[in-house]
Parts: C-alpha cells; structure tokens; sequence
C-alpha cells in the first residue's frame, strides 16, 4: 500500500501515527505528494490534490484520515482505536471532534499564511488565530478528561498532531498561559509514534 502525504499536514501525521502503532511500516510505503502546485503528477493520483491518501493493495484509494485510520487499524482483525462503549463512546466522539475542528482551523490558518503577503486575508489569518486561542483555552480544561490519558487513542493523537503546527506557527498560543497543556503536550510528544513523526520549524 502507499500513503501519500504531506510533511505538514497534521491529518497526514494522525495516520503515519497509526501506522508505526500498528506497525504497518513493512506494508505501508509513505510517499511524499506536491500539492497545491499546477499539474502535480499527484493529481493523477488523487484528483482532489488532499492528504492523507491511501491506496490499497488492490488500487483503491481511500482519502480522509478517520478513513483511512479505521481502515488500518481493522487490517489485523484487533482493533486498538475503536471507540469505547457506553458513554465512554460519545465522550470519545465529542473530544476527538473538538480536536478535529481545532485541526481543521490551524490548518486553514496556516495556509492562509503560506500565500504570499499580498494574497492573504487579514480577516482569516485573526479569524483563526482567535478561534486557535479560544480552543488552548478549552483544551487547558479537556486535558484532564480521563480520556486524555491512560492507552494512545484517536483523541489524543488528533490533539497532539493539531498543535504540531505550533512550530510553523509561533503566535499560536502562550505556553505560560496554558501550563497543564503544554505539561500534558510535553509528555504526549514524547510517545515513540509521535516523536517519529513529529514536524520540523518551516525553512
């Protein structure tokens, strides 16, 4: 199988995270796409351009990385990141949707800054930026939901690998301000999967 992805993106990093959990290197090649660039030869492979993608061993490609997570981790038969059951499930669901939805903006965010200068939009660039803070907020809470720790799950990973951008992004929170996210960020990054893939500060 091949997974194509992007060094930035943080939904391509949620899946790469899968694979190492469930050590699927020897059966998953990762492959570097050109995206956002006029007829990349990704696009004839992906015609939306978007990562992550996997294409299956029997040509089929799949693209969202809930998708493809699930798909992934079911390939053994023994799921590690189902939801939970009971109310534990719709817990699950709400904080990975929050963590979800603070990915989706940082990611617009830095897009959107990315643009040369006389391209962007100074009302998204401080629209996202606010909705940014406004989630380290929430998240200076949620972090000690009882789902936040204990056995790497979809939550946590999907968290971790949002404010990976962090380093793209300097402005994008306090650390000072957030002392029991950044204490809980701190010991997230250091889990194997997720130090391997963590990003590097833009050159």
């Amino acid at each position: 199988m091949k997974l194509y992805i992007t060094d930035a993106s943080p939904y391509a990093r949620i899946a790469r995270v899968v694979v190492l959990e469930k050590r699927l290197q020897s059966r998953v090649e990762i492959v570097l796409a050109k995206t956002r660039v006029a007829d990349s030869p990704y696009y004839r492979v992906n015609p939306s351009g978007r990562v992550p993608y996997l294409v299956r061993d029997d040509g089929v490609g799949l693209e969202d990385s809930a998708l493809i997570c699930e798909y992934l981790d079911h390939l053994d038969g023994k799921p590690a990141f189902d939801l939970p059951g009971g109310e534990q499930r719709w817990e699950a669901r709400r904080l990975e949707a929050l963590a979800r939805s603070m990915t989706d903006g940082i990611a617009v965010w830095y897009r959107e800054l990315r643009r040369p200068e006389n391209e962007r939009s100074p009302t998204i660039v401080q629209h996202e930026a606010d909705r940014a803070a406004r989630f380290a907020d929430l998240w200076e809470r949620e972090v000690a939901h009882p789902l936040m720790s204990g056995p790497l799950n979809l939550p946590q990973i999907t968290l971790v690998c949002a404010f990976g951008l962090e380093l793209r992004l300097p402005s994008f929170r306090s650390r000072a301000r957030h002392p029991r996210l950044s204490d809980w960020l701190d010991r997230m990054v250091k889990h194997p999967s997720l130090a391997a893939t963590a990003p590097t500060p833009r050159q």
